[in-house]
């Protein structure tokens, strides 16, 4: 696993835990607050997912230049 990879993992699984601990501490327990933890999870997941392709694009070209 590269270092970048490690680094986009940690960020994944501290996001995770944030929004579970969020959840269950809430004093408002109202649909809203979830749906926004939802929302900002399913981007940060979209954003990671982007970042993952562009680090396996990188290691591609550099394969590719290795082998070349």
């Amino acid at each position: 696993m590269t270092k970048e990879t490690k680094i986009v993992a940690g960020i994944l699984a501290g996001a995770a835990l944030g929004a579970a601990v969020a959840l269950i501490l809430s004093t408002d327990k109202s649909d809203d607050l979830k749906d926004k933890v939802a929302d900002w999870f399913s981007d940060l997941l979209d954003a990671s997912k982007d970042k993952i392709a562009d680090v396996a694009d990188s290691v591609k070209d550099t394969i590719a230049k290795v082998k070349a």
